[in-house]
């Protein structure tokens, strides 16, 4: 495997993976301190085996796919998720919607965990159920993730290794630390994937349309600087924007 072209693959899947992993961590160690480590640490497990299950069983399937067939859709879909995280993080960035912050999200999980109360015994199924949910939403993100970047060109096996590289140092630093990881730059990570993303999804469309980039894969790198500019540009403007409406009088209620 050339693994100087499967770089790009390795570090989206890894950079798109920790962020959807530490906002999980945030809900399992929430759960762990006020319900106990056992159900935290079982609901977690069963969903990632849940996960794993359904890499194992996506990834083989998309191979019986036309290839033009698999560039056209995964890329339509990268390209829109890709999108979404860059729309958020264009705007938190400038300041019309407020940045995500993971202790204040801690404390509404933990909050929410305590009024739910009752007496555990056995099981407690409300923890279980909570770390479940919680490592299947975010982690539902990563595999699709996973699988769009390793479907084309058989990266399969590169972008599963960024995901489990980001997976391992969350458990790591959670385990070590027993607190949501709030110093992590969440929304530059977010920015920087979505910019990934978007490339990445943009070049697939291409290929599946049966358009020939210049310079081959090599035209990931302009799509990335170029989605970067608009990005910038996108910035300012949200940002001028957001101040003149504030200085009118109009700021509302920014969700």
């Amino acid at each position: 495997m050339n693994w100087t072209h499967a770089g790009p693959s390795v570090l989206a899947a890894f950079l798109a993976s920790l962020v959807e992993f530490v906002e999980a961590l945030t809900v399992v160690l929430a759960v762990a301190t006020v319900r106990g480590w056992r159900p935290a640490l079982a609901g977690s497990g069963l969903g990632l085996a849940v996960l794993l299950a359904l890499v194992a069983g996506l990834g083989p399937a998309l191979a019986r796919i036309p290839i033009a067939t698999v560039q056209l859709v995964v890329g339509t879909l990268l390209l829109l998720f890709g999108l979404r995280w860059l729309r958020k993080a264009i705007l938190r960035a400038a300041g019309v919607i407020p940045l995500h912050d993971e202790s204040a999200a801690f404390a509404n999980e933990t909050d929410t965990l305590r009024r739910l109360g009752g007496h555990r015994t056995g099981w407690d199924k409300v923890a279980v159920a909570a770390s479940f949910k919680i490592v299947m939403l975010e982690g539902i993100e990563v595999v699709f993730i996973v699988i769009a970047i390793g479907a084309v060109g058989d990266l399969l096996l590169p972008a599963s290794i960024g995901a489990a590289a980001a997976l391992l140092l969350v458990i790591a630093l959670g385990l070590a630390l027993h607190r949501p990881l709030a110093r992590i730059p969440e929304n530059a990570l977010k920015f920087a994937v979505g910019v990934l993303l978007a490339a990445f999804g943009t070049f697939w469309v291409g290929e599946g349309i049966g358009a020939e980039w210049p310079g081959a894969d090599w035209s990931i790198l302009a799509l990335i600087l170029g989605y970067l500019s608009v990005a910038g540009v996108a910035i300012r403007l949200c940002g001028r924007v957001s101040s003149a409406a504030s200085g009118a009088g109009f700021g509302g209620d920014r969700k």
